[in-house]
């Protein structure tokens, strides 16, 4: 190993700001908002990214007249600098303020998971962790983590494959529901085949489970896809929908419950639900250092503290 020298130290300096100033120009999306985060000229950041570029031997960025495009090498050092960043950061604010995490987090979560058990904790998150501020995004789409800049999501339901961190918090029966309105208007269904004759309500988005599942009474499972004339976004649209009449929804038994016991919506087909459980898990990206403060922080409190 080389001796540290004043001249070592300078080339990590210079290092670690190219790799600060190159995260935030793929952070903010170009140039300008990054040298705005960074106190440095358009023209200074963009030699930087070059020079940083010059020396890994490869590029990083395309740049077009609309927007920076990452290159196949650009996602994965992007991916290392942001958990080096972290870390850094991490360590920084550990020292200040022995280990209480700060800063902020963003996360994103299902719109039903969101409005029934997120939101309602995000003041005691806070109230717990003074220093920390956090920024919410909601929507059902299933979103890149590093595209969307988002430190936690929260999702609902079968996990695709993924390079991510998963830890469950909460898990929910599924139960397919109708307004009286509706069930007095077309009947109640007593069999998966009856649904034929049913209005099902579906999702926009491409699911695991694309159908919905049925014990067959033969010790198998049957699924029935959702034909329907109405599709929405997200779980709570398709709520609102059920309660408005228009027909059958599967939906989470979290997000029904109270409905259920009002006699708002009325569950169907019980004896043949096959009892599969929605998982909540929330994901993060991983890596070999130790995981952030604000992220352990966040993490920890869900799972101590949602109840579905």
């Amino acid at each position: 190993m080389a001796p540290y020298t004043a001249q070592n130290t300078a080339r990590d300096v210079n290092r670690f700001a190219e790799m600060e100033v190159f995260s935030r120009v793929v952070e903010r999306g170009g140039f300008s908002a990054a040298a705005r985060a960074c106190g440095l000229t358009p023209s200074a950041v963009s030699k930087l990214v070059a020079r940083l570029e010059r020396r890994l031997g490869v590029r990083l960025l395309v740049r077009t007249t609309r927007k920076l495009q990452l290159t196949p090498e650009g996602v994965a050092f992007y991916e290392r600098a942001a958990r080096i960043l972290d870390e850094v950061a991490t360590a920084e604010q550990e020292a200040a303020a022995g280990a209480a995490p700060r800063g902020r987090l963003r996360v994103n979560a299902s719109v039903n998971f969101a409005m029934t058990h997120l939101l309602p904790l995000v003041p005691r998150f806070l109230d717990a962790h003074p220093q920390m501020s956090i920024e919410v995004t909601v929507t059902d789409r299933v979103v890149d983590l590093l595209e969307e800049r988002a430190d936690v999501a929260i999702r609902v339901g079968p996990m695709r494959d993924s390079q991510l961190v998963a830890r469950k918090i909460a898990k929910s029966g599924a139960v397919v529901v109708g307004a009286p309105a509706y069930l007095a208007r077309a009947g109640t269904p007593r069999t998966p085949e009856d649904l034929a004759h049913h209005n099902m309500l579906g999702f926009t988005f491409t699911r695991i489970l694309e159908g919905w599942p049925f014990l067959d009474g033969r010790g198998g499972i049957v699924s029935v896809p959702p034909r329907g004339n109405a599709q929405v976004s997200d779980g709570a649209a398709m709520h609102t929908l059920a309660l408005a009449g228009l027909g059958l929804a599967r939906l989470a038994e979290f997000q029904v419950r109270a409905d259920m016991a009002a006699g708002r919506l009325v569950p169907v087909l019980e004896d043949l639900n096959p009892g599969d459980a929605v998982d909540v898990h929330a994901v993060y990206v991983g890596g070999a250092g130790p995981l952030s403060a604000r992220i352990r922080a966040f993490v920890d409190f869900l799972v101590a503290h949602t109840r579905l």
